[in-house]
């Protein structure tokens, strides 16, 4: 039986057919992302489309593609875009990211973001689905650190969400085309506990990384007032 879509205050999210659904990495990718006035947006791997669909609700000038290599889920993030009040600055294109640039190489975008997969060598889920959706080698990296140092514009941003562990990974990959940190935030359930997720800012300037930190929970399904806050202008119960 399916379920309910997922209620935002500006638009719903059906997540039928999609083996990852919406989740706190998601969703803190949405709010945590900046740019200065972007009119380009890119957003790679977008699963239900709900990163897409926040960032369509803030940055209201930008024109928004999406691509999802995922057929059942691209077709879930199409109808969730066709649903939204944001239709006509929304696209997702069902296939990976090395098709899309394939077919569109002169594209480039002002902001580009991505919850990738990310559980190099570990061990494959049993589900098909989810192993495509969540499950990747370096060489993945390799090629989506590439094709956004090439389709990134020279002014532009991508944001990444990874686990602590792929950060070097990434950063150093990253260098290699000239794209370096600008902003680092430490991702964490509690004020001490460690942190388990890194969300990345990358551009083509050298400057001083600003890092912060971000933390969910205030105590155990509680969330913190900072989650809260940045959370308000999208869930209903904020």
């Amino acid at each position: 039986m399916n379920k309910q879509p997922f209620q935002f205050k500006q638009f719903s999210v059906d997540q039928t057919g999609c083996a990852m659904k919406i989740n706190t990495d998601g969703v803190l990718l949405g709010v945590t992302t900046n740019a200065d006035n972007p009119t380009t947006i890119l957003d790679i791997g977008t699963g239900t489309g709900v990163i897409a669909l926040m960032l369509a609700q803030r940055f209201i000038e930008a024109k928004i593609d999406a691509v999802e290599i995922d057929a059942d889920a691209s077709r879930t993030a199409e109808r969730n875009f066709k649903a939204s009040s944001f239709a006509d600055r929304l696209d997702v294109y069902p296939f990976s990211f090395e098709t899309y640039f394939d077919q569109f190489p002169e594209n480039k975008y002002d902001l580009i973001v991505s919850n990738p997969p990310f559980y190099i060598s570990s061990l494959k889920s049993p589900g098909a689905k989810k192993t495509l959706a969540k499950h990747t080698d370096v060489d993945f990296f390799e090629k989506l650190i590439k094709c956004i140092a090439n389709h990134l514009s020279a002014n532009g941003f991508c944001w990444l969400i990874l686990p602590v562990t792929l950060t070097d990974v990434i950063i150093e990959l990253g260098a290699n085309l000239s794209l370096y940190p600008q902003k680092v935030i430490n991702v964490h359930s509690f004020t001490h506990s460690e942190a388990h997720r890194v969300i990345i800012c990358f551009g083509f300037s050298k400057v001083l990384v600003q890092i912060t930190k971000f933390t969910i929970y205030k105590s155990v399904g509680v969330y913190s007032e900072e989650y809260q806050k940045s959370l308000q202008p999208y869930f209903i119960p904020f």
